[in-house]
């Protein structure tokens, strides 16, 4: 059973973060959020030693949370996948020179098991089933190597879309950023992951119908590559995170169109990663959660 990191509450509203128990009924906590992202390695090294855990708390008793901290940069690849460049309304264009890049603000994010609102101006929302990597050491001006080598770890992750308000503009920001849309499974240490040049498998469903099967193998912009660009621009530090694209499949794109819409389940499976499972919700519980203050 590959190491699992998760962020949690347990009494207070500070964010710690724990390993996920093998037998999938507790988690061992093991330091405060900025403790944690101070020294990742440090933590992933390997099992924790017995002075290392805090606690180890019953999954009831704890509320869990993306371990992202609050000025984490959160940066997303766009049409990183050949197939899935070739079935949108992009497809004209080619494959860019470079990677097309797009940022999510960190309130954006939630684990799985949390209902996906559908805001009131879309008739559904997408989904984009990928892989994220984390940053474990502060990168300026990095070769793809170093890049690469900086990376701790990687989850599974849903990049669920707004449509209709991603294509308002020329820029991604809004339809990128829905409450609730960014589904961020717990960490596995990219010593436990590999290289994922070598080809993970990732695959989506909504109720149970398989919609997107692909492999990173297929990324056009490696990890490595992309980080690397990145970092000669802006500086990368613990704790960021990079969204690496996701393969053909996604709903707008079909004949007819097919989107998420409350009562639907969508999961996303990441060989070596795991599953993240969420149900779609109506905009109402959005309201009822995040406490807009508007009226439904």
């Amino acid at each position: 059973m590959p190491m699992r990191i998760v962020g949690l509450r347990h009494t207070d509203e500070s964010v710690l973060v724990g390993i996920l128990t093998d037998d999938g009924l507790g988690v061992c906590v093991l330091a405060p959020l900025e403790e944690f992202w101070a020294e990742p390695r440090r933590w992933l090294a390997g099992k924790p030693a017995t002075e290392q855990v805090v606690a180890t708390l019953p999954l009831d008793d704890v509320e869990f949370v993306p371990p992202v901290l609050p000025g984490a940069k959160v940066i997303c690849i766009g049409l990183n996948y050949l197939k899935h460049v070739a079935e949108g309304s992009y497809a004209s264009e080619g494959v860019p020179h470079h990677p097309t890049l797009f940022a999510r603000w960190p309130s954006s994010l939630t684990v799985g098991g949390m209902g996906i609102p559908v805001p009131p101006d879309e008739d559904g929302v997408d989904w984009e089933g990928e892989v994220v990597a984390w940053v474990g050491a502060t990168l300026v001006d990095a070769t793809p190597e170093e890049a690469l080598a900086a990376v701790v770890g990687y989850s599974t992750f849903n990049d669920v879309t707004s449509r209709r308000a991603q294509k308002l503009t020329s820029q991604w920001t809004l339809g990128k950023n829905g409450d609730r849309s960014g589904v961020l499974g717990p960490l596995v240490p990219a010593a436990e992951v590999g290289d994922l040049r070598d080809g993970l498998k990732v695959e989506t469903r909504v109720n149970g119908t398989v919609v997107q099967q692909g492999s990173t193998d297929e990324m056009v912009y490696t990890v490595g590559d992309t980080l690397s660009l990145i970092s000669r621009t802006l500086t990368l530090r613990p704790g960021d995170l990079l969204a690496t694209g996701t393969p053909s499949g996604v709903g707008y794109s079909r004949t007819p169109p097919w989107l998420l819409r409350p009562g639907d389940e969508v999961e996303v499976e990441v060989e070596r990663l795991g599953v993240l499972r969420n149900p779609v919700v109506a905009n109402q519980e959005r309201h009822e959660v995040l406490g807009s203050g508007a009226s439904a």
